[in-house]
């Protein structure tokens, strides 16, 4: 099969890096606007199967004319281009997959190609990174072993090995999504009622192996589609894992209108934003450079079957790969895109249209393709009986 990178930044370059390893893979090209960058990343990379492309996404014309050249597309670029790519996806009668991007309602922009994408007989699926993606794919997995869907209880962290102070977080991703997580309201389900509250709030202690206590909190976004796929479930919770103190020093900074991005003060004539003054202090401070990074993540999905209560557990902590110096979060992210991109293009999954992760990816094939990768996904079930 044929699979095109949009995008050769770090996500692209670790999805790039696992399709040269997977059998079946007969070619893949690294495309972006910044062509040396690609053909640095090919360098490195160093596989026979590999090469670098000019690719200007935002010309339309251009953009329709490389994917109709490939099986699967992998955007990797920046959430703003995941419409247009999936529209040119299906006129091209390409399949394709994306990283997510709930702000300004991208993901649901994507979903509303269904029936087109159907019609021209392709597949698009959005949001295949850990939260969203992961954890949509395992939920859906936990739901489909159920007669009756009950709650769904997600818990994701992105922590440094060894924390530092004032924080004890160095940032995986852009600290810009992590100020909107932190501060946009969380939408959550609770007795069968959607509703949302604060972010960082009602805080727990958890536990996982080598880690603990650590504390998890409501954030805004990790519920993702999973309201609109399972719409009965009575019980629907996100939580951000960290190290403890965490949330209660960011909600001074919330409470203080720091990460807020429509507030805006006045200093001395000149309209200045305080959270893009913030954002330049704290990205050195929490810069993870070349430290070790874990993520954790946490699946609970609970339900009736055969007059039974089971709750079905995925539980993963995956370390950073120093051998190659990919991060824990690179490593379940690309991994995560590759994979799913290689069941489209190899028929592991032959539905058309387009949707979200729970709703097409199957679990058992996910999780035995992620241990592969060293990406150990760890399953557990209890039983207990309904009490009348």
């Amino acid at each position: 099969m044929k699979i095109a990178v949009l995008g050769s930044g770090l996500m692209g370059k670790e999805a790039a890096r696992d399709l040269c390893q997977s059998p079946g893979v007969t070619k893949v090209t690294l495309a972006d606007i910044d062509k040396e960058k690609a053909e640095k990343v090919v360098k490195q990379l160093d596989s026979p199967i590999l090469s670098a492309a000019s690719l200007d996404a935002g010309n339309e014309q251009e953009l329709g004319d490389f994917i109709s050249n490939y099986d699967v597309i992998i955007n990797a670029l920046f959430y703003s281009f995941n419409e247009i790519v999936a529209k040119k996806a299906i006129d091209a009668g390409v399949h394709s997959v994306d990283l997510g991007g709930h702000i300004g309602h991208m993901t649901d922009r994507v979903l509303k190609l269904k029936d087109k994408a159907n019609a021209a007989g392709v597949t698009i699926i959005p949001d295949l990174g850990v939260a969203p993606g992961m954890i949509n794919i395992l939920s859906g997995y936990g739901a489909g072993k159920l007669e009756k869907l009950k709650a769904i209880r997600l818990y994701v962290g992105g922590i440094p090995v060894q924390p530092e102070p004032p924080f004890e977080y160095n940032h995986v991703f852009s600290m810009e999504g992590v100020f909107d997580h932190y501060t946009d309201p969380s939408l959550i389900i609770r007795n069968g009622m959607k509703q949302e509250i604060p972010s960082l709030s009602e805080i727990e202690k958890v536990y996982f192996d080598r880690f603990g206590p650590l504390e998890a909190f409501h954030t805004a976004g990790g519920t993702s589609t999973l309201s609109h796929s399972f719409p009965q479930v009575e019980t629907l919770e996100y939580k951000t894992i960290r190290y403890p103190g965490h949330a209660e020093k960011f909600k001074l900074l919330v409470d203080l209108n720091l990460t807020r991005n429509d507030y805006f003060v006045d200093i001395k004539g000149r309209n200045v934003s305080p959270r893009e003054v913030f954002l330049k202090v704290l990205d050195p401070i929490v810069d993870l450079k070349d430290k070790d990074d874990a993520v954790l993540l946490r699946v609970k999905v609970t339900g009736e079957k055969d007059g039974l209560t089971e709750t079905f557990s995925y539980e993963m902590t995956t370390f950073k790969d120093r051998t190659n110096n990919v991060t824990a979060m690179a490593r379940a992210t690309a991994n995560t895109i590759s994979v799913v991109a290689q069941m489209l293009g190899n028929g592991t999954i032959t539905k058309r249209g387009v949707y979200p992760p729970e709703q097409i990816v199957p679990g058992n094939n996910y999780i035995a393709e992620m241990a592969k990768r060293g990406v150990t996904i760890h399953e557990s079930r209890q039983t207990k009986e309904i009490l009348k």
